[in-house]
């Protein structure tokens, strides 16, 4: 009987082992959520991204959404344990060099074909069916505070996206204390603000009262501190930043400081 009952329990003590480690194994292999992350391409089999174009992937829930290089697009994705298939993708229809239109039909078939997805440290590898990588992502930080821009467009409160002055500059930084401060094209501006993911909204500004002659600057700096005060929305894609209004209107563009 003694004898009976040490085999039973070796047997059993075996079989809670080997249930430990499958289940040990089972977590390792498994790969992180997509959900919250966002990726800026970093390679295509055969090509690297073209000078100048930005290609991500911002995965938020079951959407994933980004920009091809040309066109901006969205729509849902199945998740699961190591598995991701994109559903039918909506996109913008406009046209852009062959070079770059050529690299965005890449991204969407790569896109398309994706079947399951391996992160290793900051990086997102996205696999068909065969395992092989249909394209490489490195992990980009949604992050504002610490960023600095430099302003490429501003809406200038009649319906549309203007150019900077000739010769001026527009900045905004965004610090770690929930401060935002910059050059509004004349003077110095500071203004406090609140990020939470996708969402932005700035306090009042503060500027200083300089007066300067350069034809449009005055104008154009007062068109920038209005638009900030109608930001609802921030969206980051590699070295551009757009912040936009409630009702999805660009209030204003800007390039990382630096990325030119």
């Amino acid at each position: 009987m003694r004898f009976s009952l040490t085999r039973a329990t070796g047997a059993a003590l075996l079989a809670l082992l080997a249930s430990a480690c499958s289940a040990v194994s089972a977590g390792q292999s498994q790969q992180p959520g997509l959900d919250g992350t966002a990726w800026v391409l970093s390679s295509l089999p055969g090509r690297t991204p073209l000078a100048g174009t930005a290609v991500t992937l911002q995965f938020a829930g079951a959407r994933v959404s980004g920009s091809d290089g040309c066109n901006r697009f969205s729509g849902g994705y199945t998740p699961g344990k190591n598995g991701l298939q994109v559903g039918q993708l909506a996109s913008t229809q406009m046209a852009c060099p062959p070079d770059v239109m050529e690299q965005a039909r890449a991204v969407t078939s790569a896109l398309a074909e994706s079947r399951s997805y391996r992160v290793t440290g900051d990086t997102l590898e996205l696999l068909g069916e065969d395992g092989k990588a249909r394209a490489t992502f490195k992990a980009q930080s949604t992050q504002l505070a610490g960023t600095q821009w430099t302003a490429t467009g501003i809406n200038n409160g009649r319906a549309a996206v203007a150019g900077l002055v000739a010769g001026s500059s527009v900045t905004l930084e965004f610090g770690a204390d929930g401060r935002a401060s910059g050059s509004a094209g004349c003077n110095r501006y500071t203004t406090s603000y609140e990020a939470a993911r996708d969402t932005l909204k700035f306090g009042t500004a503060a500027a200083t009262r300089m007066m300067c002659a350069a034809p449009g600057v005055m104008e154009q700096e007062q068109a920038f501190l209005n638009a900030l005060a109608t930001v609802t929305t921030a969206r980051m894609e590699g070295d551009r930043l757009e912040l936009r209004t409630a009702d999805g209107a660009l209030a204003a563009s800007f390039r990382r400081a630096g990325s030119d």
